[in-house]
């Protein structure tokens, strides 16, 4: 069994995402709400642009590590995208965001089989995010997105 696992966030874990958080430097990479757990949860219930949000909670050993939102068009293959990534800073450190990263498209592979290309955007200060994407396979698309480099990765 992989040592990370990814859960979607239901009744039965939404409050444990709130307790999530990452370093005050860190948090504008983020999001620009505290917890950064409360706006990608919200994008969930009110989806932005008619999109699927799908939130997830990044498990290790059975303990709530990190959260995403999984956004995508249905029927698309390009459509994919991850928003809010983040392993919370009492698991950073750790190779966690790597092999939840592995863990994700194993994901996609398996619930969304059309999927081609998984994309997202990196804050233009975060330095450390650009190098960890790129030495994980991202490619920059030379784009901007919402003001932020995206980069994109096939699946």
């Amino acid at each position: 069994m992989s040592e990370i696992h990814i859960k979607l966030i239901s009744s039965d874990n939404w409050r444990d995402a709130l307790e999530l958080s990452v370093h005050d430097e860190q948090q504008k990479f983020v999001a620009s709400i505290h917890p950064p757990a409360a706006i990608a949860l919200a994008k969930a219930y009110i989806r932005p642009d008619g999109r699927m949000i799908e939130p997830y909670g990044i498990y290790h050993q059975s303990k709530m590590a990190g959260f995403f939102n999984l956004h995508y068009t249905p029927g698309s293959k390009d459509d994919y995208w991850l928003f809010h990534f983040f392993i919370d800073k009492r698991f950073q450190r750790n190779g966690l965001g790597s092999k939840t990263l592995n863990e994700l498209i194993r994901h996609i592979k398996n619930t969304h089989p059309y999927c081609n290309r998984l994309n997202l955007t990196v804050h233009p200060e975060n330095e450390a995010g650009r190098s960890f994407y790129l030495k994980f396979g991202f490619s920059e698309d030379n784009i901007l997105t919402f003001d932020e480099p995206t980069f994109s990765i096939k699946i």
